[in-house]
């Protein structure tokens, strides 16, 4: 079934990749079919990218549900000239989201810039789209630093730093039964890339469910009802494209040749094989003997990427199915059994 996207002129990145642009009037309203709006946060330099992530891993896993997805965007996030153009051309204003109705919103993170999450500008806004969710969603997912936010916000969970940067991708075991896990196989292999972490006993006691964790990455999903609405936290980044991860390398390598970080960045757990594992360590070695900010450009990150794979998008595709019919659950008042054979898991 489709994913039909509505806003404004659809972004030329999006031609050929199966989603269509649309308006209201064109969208069905059956049994499946749900609306959600995915309100992008992310630091300029990621917006696009994580449209498609999202949109690629919500088409992977819709099967006969069609979706109607609405973008959103929060003003207050700091943004270049740049950025904001691109957001006035395809986004809409919380403002629009917040007299609305979702079956489900996807909330991202961005980087933040203070320790105190509270004093950062986009706070207030941010609250407000959470408190929103309890009453006008089946369901909310919270990305990475979003999920720190919401937990910091409804519980007074604080998020405590890392020793490093959790980097990588991670095997998860299932922690307990829950129709979000259901038909997942293990290991569930889960992208991380974070400088802090809420901790497992914090979320007990504030009566969240601990669904998903990692002997070296700790919780990454977790639920908890709120309201009218299940809260899905993902420490993670599920949706990451496969080469996501060797762009943030790239990343924290330039900023250690500009002498923005002291240390040289761990290279990614889990992701690179011995090819790319070798053509890492060789640009490592130069660099320890010519720290200069123009040898970025012969970072090898064309010949990584040929041997990268997607080896998360199972287990990803996974969650988000099981996502999906839950809400359909919702939307018909029956038992996911029920929304399964309605609307089929294919």
């Amino acid at each position: 079934m489709p994913l039909l996207i509505d806003r404004g002129g659809t972004p030329t990145r999006w031609t050929g990749n199966g989603y269509l642009h649309t308006d209201e009037t064109q969208c069905a309203n059956g049994a499946g079919h749900l609306e959600i709006a995915l309100i992008n946060n992310m630091p300029d330099a990621a917006i696009e990218d994580t449209e498609m992530q999202f949109f690629g891993l919500l088409g992977a896993a819709a099967g006969r549900i069609s979706i109607h997805a609405k973008l959103y965007s929060i003003s207050s996030v700091p943004r270049s000239e740049r950025a904001e153009n691109y957001l006035k051309s395809h986004y809409n204003g919380v403002e629009e989201l917040l007299s609305r109705r979702f079956d489900g919103v996807i909330i991202t993170g961005t980087e933040p810039k203070l320790a105190d999450l509270r004093q950062e500008p986009y706070w207030g806004a941010l609250t407000e789209v959470m408190d929103w969710a309890e009453e006008n969603t089946s369901s909310t997912i919270l990305s990475c630093l979003a999920a720190h936010a919401g937990v910091l916000h409804s519980d007074g969970i604080g998020r405590s730093p890392l020793g490093h940067k959790r980097f990588g991708v991670f095997d998860h075991r299932r922690e307990c039964q829950h129709p979000l896990t259901d038909n997942n196989s293990q290991p569930i292999r889960i992208p991380h890339s974070r400088w802090n972490e809420v901790r497992e006993d914090a979320l007990y006691a504030c009566g969240y469910d601990v669904l998903t964790k990692s002997q070296e990455a700790g919780v990454d999903l977790f639920v908890k009802h709120k309201k009218q609405s299940l809260f899905v936290h993902f420490q993670g980044h599920p949706e990451y494209g496969e080469r996501t991860l060797l762009k943030e390398y790239r990343r924290d390598v330039k900023r250690y040749l500009r002498q923005e970080r002291d240390n040289y960045p761990l290279a990614p757990h889990g992701y690179f094989d011995a090819t790319a594992n070798e053509l890492i360590n060789k640009f490592q070695t130069r660099v320890m003997a010519d720290r200069r900010e123009e040898i970025i450009e012969s970072f090898p990150e064309s010949e990584v990427a040929y041997t990268l794979e997607h080896r998360w998008r199972a287990s990803a595709t996974s969650i988000y199915k099981n996502w999906l019919q839950y809400m359909i659950s919702k939307r018909l008042d029956a038992p996911l059994t029920v929304a399964m054979a309605t609307v089929g898991r294919s």
